[in-house]
């Protein structure tokens, strides 16, 4: 999703920019670079946020790993000085609207398991007949109630199995036509073979039950769990209260913080790929992937951390009994702070939120510090090529502008902390 993949160069100020009051138009998949395998487009919400404005030349982290502090004692990253389970009940909220759209439409303010009618016409769809056919061979008493999304990727199918309500994840006939069918197959697979870890080492935060799994078929049948998305879309104008971003972010470091065994799970990414992939479109200049690898050259002791791997806030549902964590799909071995970094991308209309999530990202050290500003830099040229597409309306191009604003902030912050090596 780019018009242009060079990064402009940071003007010394820029004005700030009112929030829009409605989503653009969602973008479309661009095409990617050669590499080892084709990164599937992942549908957004074309929803501008805030840009924060930090005047050019003020550095994140200053010499001897200090903080470099502004006017307002802050710095640019507003860092201050210093297979079968019996589900349970519930329910399971409706699914992130980034894949597609939900087809029964709820009065504001409805809590997610209220009361449902069953949809005769949505569920008698050529993919979602074809998607029941494959839930009811690993599941022959699940009856359909609602359909939650029917998108170019997934299809989820609210219902029951006997009194206990589940929802059941297929892969949409349409993926299987996709040019990215062999990572959308391997990112189902992997989220598979997740939940079925998690029924033997079960990890320290909230997530949906196991049912049932057909590995070949892609189909997966979990506990619906009570509770609302802590967002609507990925970039959410309006961002939680100060008291549920506190207790995401504890859910978040509480999984980062817990060690399965090592040969559970594996690394989901390949640092130095991605720097070469983003290098070679113009994302990345020369000078950029250098700090990079001179930062994870650094890093080639650090021990990696366990993170869900796609922490959008449309993927945590504010439950009850507290935040419950969803689409498992890149969950994994990452260099430490990867889903800190991703909220932080996705918050640029939280300043507090992004202070606290850098506080913790610098609470580790020196070298927690660089990995998490590695991570960043890679997570902010992944969301401009979603958003940066020809044909982008207002709203978007405002976005657009946040996330290079956002990217030229990471950049000054890792050469500061190249500068500091």
């Amino acid at each position: 999703m780019y018009s242009s993949a060079t990064t402009p160069t940071p003007t010394a100020t820029r004005p700030a920019l009112r929030p829009p009051t409605a989503a653009a138009g969602r973008p479309g998949p661009k095409p990617v670079p050669p590499a080892s395998r084709p990164v599937a487009p992942r549908g957004v919400e074309g929803r501008a946020t805030d840009t924060r404005v930090v005047p050019t030349g003020r550095t994140a982290l200053g010499p001897a790993g200090r903080t470099a502090l502004g006017p307002n004692g802050r710095t640019a990253l507003g860092l201050r000085a210093p297979e079968t389970v019996l589900p349970g009940a519930g329910r399971m909220p409706l699914a992130r609207q980034a894949d597609g759209q939900v087809l029964r439409a709820r009065r504001p303010g409805q809590p997610v398991g209220g009361p449902e009618r069953i949809d005769p016409s949505a569920l008698q769809t050529p993919a979602v007949r074809a998607a029941l056919a494959g839930v009811s061979r690993i599941c022959p008493a699940f009856t359909p109630r609602q359909v939650l999304r029917e998108g170019s990727r997934h299809i989820l199918v609210a219902g029951t199995i006997g009194r206990a309500p589940v929802v059941a994840k297929c892969l949409a006939p349409q993926a299987v036509r996709s040019d990215y069918i062999e990572q959308l197959v391997a990112d189902f697979h992997h989220e598979v073979a997740v939940y079925r870890a998690f029924v033997r080492h079960r990890p320290p935060v909230r997530l949906p039950r196991l049912v049932a799994a057909d590995h070949d078929r892609c189909v997966l049948v979990m506990e619906r769990v009570p509770g609302r998305p802590a967002a609507r879309e990925r970039h959410p104008v309006n961002a939680p209260t100060p008291g549920e971003v506190r207790a995401l972010l504890t859910a978040v470091r509480t999984l980062n913080l817990w060690r399965p065994p090592t040969d559970v799970f594996q690394p989901r990414l390949d640092y130095q790929l991605e720097i070469a992939r983003y290098h070679s479109v113009g994302q990345l200049t020369d000078r950029d992937a250098g700090d990079l690898r001179g930062l994870l050259h650094g890093l080639g002791s650090t021990p990696l951390q366990f993170c869900h791997g796609d922490a959008l806030l449309s993927n945590m549902l504010l439950a009850p009994s507290g935040p419950v964590l969803v689409d498992w799909e890149q969950a994994g071995w990452h260099l430490p702070g990867y889903d800190l970094a991703v909220l932080w991308s996705v918050l640029s209309g939280d300043t507090a939120a992004r202070r606290q999530i850098s506080q913790l990202a610098q609470s580790g050290g020196t070298l927690a510090r660089d990995a998490f500003l590695v991570n960043l830099v890679l997570v902010l040229m992944r969301e401009i090529r979603l958003y940066d597409v020809p044909g982008a309306g207002e709203e978007q191009r405002i976005m657009i502008r946040r996330l290079y604003d956002d990217a030229a902030l990471a950049r000054r912050a890792v050469r500061a902390a190249v500068g500091t090596r």
